[in-house]
């Protein structure tokens, strides 16, 4: 999977644009900045806009290609960010270290979504937050955007199973329009969770 990510963020346009996704940036501005983990971050945008605004960020992607853009995209707003090259297998960070932890977009084998899901829970802090927004099953139908293997997309039923150990957990499925670069672009169907652990 690395492989196709990389040949993605090897253009010199960003994929998904510099701006961060909406739904995270208003959730993130809500809170008081701490420590936060992005996994699957790709090329940084979520990081950069986080380490703007004066959150402790560490993100991880398979894609080399990704940190690469990512790092460009953090020298250029003159913000640091601890970008590490892992995948899901090998992301072990120290549990209850996290004040927030972002999913946006982080679509994964339906086989292991749920321990993968669950690892990542491990790391928040009790009373940390989960921000999650992915694409709903009903996105195979649109063409803007998200894997083409219905399995991996999200249902709610699936997602309360993954996070139901969380606190004041809110989910929606929604339709939106959005326009994230050149690959995120029209009308999509999409799920959003807020929790607290």
């Amino acid at each position: 999977m690395s492989e196709f990510w990389n040949k993605r963020y090897a253009e010199n346009e960003y994929a998904y644009g510099t701006n961060p996704n909406e739904y995270f940036k208003k959730e993130i501005e809500k809170l008081k900045p701490g420590k936060i983990l992005l996994p699957g971050e790709g090329e940084g945008r979520n990081a950069v806009f986080a380490a703007k605004k004066g959150w402790e960020v560490s993100a991880f992607d398979s894609s080399s290609e990704g940190k690469r853009k990512a790092d460009k995209l953090a020298k250029k707003n003159k913000v640091e960010i601890d970008y590490q090259v892992l995948d899901y297998d090998s992301a072990n960070f120290q549990p209850d270290t996290y004040d927030a932890i972002a999913l946006i977009y982080t679509h994964m084998s339906p086989e292991k979504r749920k321990k993968y899901h669950q690892k990542l829970i491990t790391f928040l802090k009790p009373g940390g937050i989960l921000i999650l927004e992915g694409f709903a099953k009903k996105q195979i139908e649109n063409n803007t955007g998200g894997p083409r293997d219905i399995g991996m997309l999200f249902s709610k039923e699936e997602l309360e199973n993954d996070f139901g150990s969380l606190q004041k957990l809110k989910m929606k499925e929604m339709d939106i329009y959005f326009k994230e670069g050149i690959f995120h672009d029209g009308n999509a169907s999409v799920i959003r969770i807020f929790g607290m652990k």
